[in-house]
């Protein structure tokens, strides 16, 4: 008999993009505190920002809806670039600080286990 999966709520998987867009703002936030990134590849970041308030724009904000959708897009997508363009090692620190915590924090267990029959 095939397992029966549950089933997928529309509000978990928004609840997951907000989850992931949130962990995304905080490790740019992180980058860009961070000395060993580059001010060149910082610069990334406060120019798509700088696009929301350029008069130009590739939708015009005045198409309701549609308007904040590109405004938004550029963002994330600098976003982004912003994290592909930083060092590897620099980004996959921050993201295991993000998910396990300070390093500092962390506390090593030591200890033993036996394997028990199934019976």
């Amino acid at each position: 008999m095939a397992e029966q999966k549950p089933a997928r709520s529309d509000s978990g998987m928004n609840l997951g993009f907000l989850t992931g867009l949130f962990r995304q703002f905080r490790l740019v936030w992180l980058l860009m505190q961070d000395s060993r990134v580059p001010l060149w590849m910082k610069s990334v970041v406060p120019l798509s920002l700088l696009y929301l308030i350029s008069p130009l724009d590739f939708i015009p904000d005045v198409a309701l809806g549609f308007g904040q959708l590109d405004d938004l897009g550029v963002i994330l997508l600098g976003m982004a670039l912003f994290v592909k363009l930083c060092p590897q090692n620099i980004v996959e620190y921050y993201q295991n600080q993000l998910e396990y915590g300070p390093e500092d924090d962390r506390e090593t267990v030591d200890a033993s286990y036996r394997v028990m029959d199934e019976e």
